[in-house]
């Protein structure tokens, strides 16, 4: 009797849990298509965006390093355009908040620590700008053994990113970057595929690559810019980050979404196949003790009649 009421509390406890994982993965799968949507049809703002940023960039003789009063570092243009030695990386790692999400931040967490070992090797320190709890959590315990430093956290932001939240981001590492902490802006994010898949990239932001857009030489040429350059690039740069920053916590949250409906759909069927095994483990159980049962008391019967 015992191992009968055994079984029926995994069975029960089993049939609770699916019925997390079942709703965990419903309100996935409903979210997962609204950001799936948002991330599709932001990708060509900010590809055009970077394009027309180059191409700016491409078509003036130099830019101008004279001293202006700025009044954040992310638009002092002058500096965050300039090239430069890097000798310590500002790395943005953007994980989720939330787990069961499959091994979505580990994945992030497994590139991060791969990558700082290589700038290690290259005589490059790093310094962390760090997205989502669950991220957080996993580098904190390692920034020791892999010496590198958390510059910023950003543990409370919602669910849903917004172009505020970017421009706090891109205003912290531009501040960084100004001041000397860091030489170079980079994100580890996530790019969003499809339902079931994402890869985990370096996207590099600052100091700028060579161009890689196929340009004819007629594109390149001379441009008015009104109402000045340093006005334009003033607004320009702080606007090219902050819409990078904010592409990757776009496909990053898509893509912890997904994980997550992966997840919690490989959960549930498992939790099926756990209560069904149970469920024929508790009908021989219960079979054995009834024939237990029939057997004591035809014996005692017989014992009896004796």
């Amino acid at each position: 009797m015992a191992n009968l009421k055994k079984i029926r509390t995994r069975i029960n406890s089993i049939v609770s849990t699916q019925k997390i994982t079942r709703a965990m993965k419903m309100v996935a799968s409903a979210k997962v298509k609204k950001f799936e949507n948002r991330v599709k049809a932001s990708r060509p703002f900010t590809f055009e965006l970077e394009k027309m940023f180059y191409r700016l960039l491409h078509s003036i003789n130099e830019i101008e390093t004279k001293q202006v009063d700025f009044k954040e570092p992310l638009n002092n243009y002058p500096v965050l355009l300039e090239e430069r030695e890097i000798k310590t990386a500002g790395l943005l790692i953007i994980t989720s908040n939330k787990g069961l999400s499959g091994a979505f931040n580990a994945n992030l967490a497994r590139y991060t620590l791969k990558t700082i070992n290589e700038y290690k090797e290259k005589g490059i320190k790093c310094e962390l700008f760090i997205i989502g709890q669950k991220g957080y959590n996993v580098l904190k315990r390692q920034e020791k053994e892999y010496d590198f430093k958390i510059n910023q956290t950003y543990l409370s932001f919602s669910e849903t990113p917004t172009s505020s939240q970017s421009r706090l981001v891109a205003a912290d590492m531009a501040r960084a970057f100004v001041n000397g902490d860091i030489d170079s802006m980079e994100i580890i994010t996530t790019r969003f595929k499809n339902m079931m898949s994402y890869s985990v990239e370096k996207w590099d932001i600052l100091p700028l690559d060579e161009i890689d857009f196929d340009y004819t030489k007629e594109e390149f040429s001379d441009m008015e810019i009104e109402p000045g350059l340093s006005a334009v690039l003033s607004e320009l740069v702080p606007l090219f980050i902050s819409s990078i920053i904010f592409q990757a916590m776009l496909e990053s949250i898509a893509s912890e979404l997904a994980s997550r409906m992966t997840a919690m759909s490989a959960a549930c069927n498992n939790a099926e196949e756990m209560i069904q095994k149970l469920t024929v483990d508790y009908n021989k159980a219960r079979q054995a003790m009834i024939t237990q049962e029939l057997t004591e008391i035809v014996g005692g019967s017989a014992a009896i009649n004796k």
